[in-house]
């Protein structure tokens, strides 16, 4: 079992898929900070969990001085909370998206270099069997050199609250779990963006709630997305649908289903003969955040550098932002972080 500790910051319904693996894996809880501390209380009530509860971060962090703070706080208070667990000596693990802001994200790299601690962003897409062999098969190069990939997402989704308010709510709230499974499964990194954003006919969204997105990407790749949270009807998967292609073949990866991929297996012909490719196995145990807290665990315990540190994830957040930008300016936007 685990001999790290943790203090948690935000008791909202995030948290919910937090205290679990934190339990599960044994990590010493030494208090929960939230501005509501009786939600707070209510939260470690709920999982048994008998520890300390304040609103007070900075003075609870110099009391307790956990080896990690869990940032689960809404995107606007990202930076404030992660800049002041850092100066306060601890690692942090934080929710999606990073920051508020590129200018936020800048101050909390910064932080983290000039601290020298570890700050980790939790995309929980990375730890989902399926795409950890999808991500297999493409670096893999099953189906050749990757050229390009084509994510779909369209779902009529009736939220109610903050996000049917929201300027971007399809961008800036889920396109960046899309935009950093692309960078994952492709290990190719963003150059410049070309969008364009949109509000339906029909739309009980106050803001742009659809998009068209091309992506350059590094290695001559072209990253191509399409979503809307205003669809209704014959909806995609959450993780989206998925065409990757190859100089040699192609994979597609729908409605979670297991990947397919064909290959090319014939010289002539004016389609190619093409052969199926068996699926690679699922090797990963803990998915979700189980998975992005055992990869701090791992940093803490070995110094392994986890795969979405700061410095790696606001290379996704850069396409979040380049995206809106694009979108507003309409016009080609370079992508820089």
């Amino acid at each position: 079992m685990a001999k790290e500790s943790c203090v948690i910051v935000g008791a909202g319904g995030i948290s919910n898929a937090w205290f679990p693996p934190l339990k599960a894996e044994g990590v010493e809880i030494r208090g929960v900070v939230d501005l509501d501390v009786g939600r707070a209380r209510e939260q470690c009530e709920k999982y048994e969990i008998d520890t300390e509860v304040c609103d007070d971060q900075v003075a609870f962090l110099k009391k307790t001085q956990p080896d990690f703070v869990v940032d689960l706080t809404v995107p606007e208070s990202h930076c404030k909370v992660v800049c002041a667990a850092l100066r306060a000596g601890c690692h942090v693990i934080g929710e999606k998206p990073m920051a508020n802001s590129m200018a936020e994200a800048r101050r909390m790299v910064r932080a983290s270099e000039q601290t020298g601690k570890m700050y980790m962003v939790s995309q929980s897409r990375r730890w989902v069997r399926r795409h950890e062999a999808l991500s297999k098969m493409v670096t893999g190069r099953k189906v050749g050199d990757l050229t390009d990939l084509n994510c779909d997402f369209f779902m009529g989704c009736h939220f109610g609250g903050f996000r049917d308010e929201m300027d971007s709510p399809l961008i800036l709230d889920m396109s960046i779990h899309h935009f950093d499974l692309a960078r994952f499964v492709s290990g190719v990194d963003p150059v410049a963006v070309y969008a364009h954003e949109f509000n339906p006919k029909g739309s009980w969204y106050a803001g742009d709630v659809s998009a068209s997105c091309i992506f350059e990407m590094t290695d001559g790749v072209v990253f191509t997305y399409r979503g809307s949270w205003c669809a209704e009807g014959l909806h995609t998967s959450w993780q989206g649908n998925w065409r990757i292609i190859g100089d040699r073949g192609t994979i597609l990866y729908e409605q979670d289903q297991l990947p397919v991929a064909q290959v090319v297996a014939g010289k002539t012909g004016f389609n190619r003969k093409l052969k199926d490719l068996k699926p690679l196995k699922e090797g990963m145990k803990y998915e979700g955040m189980h998975g992005s807290l055992r990869e701090m665990l791992a940093f803490l315990r070995t110094g392994s550098t986890p795969q979405t540190e700061c410095h790696d994830n606001i290379k996704s957040l850069a396409m979040v932002f380049g995206a809106m930008e694009s979108a507003r300016k309409g016009r080609r936007v370079l992508l820089g972080t």
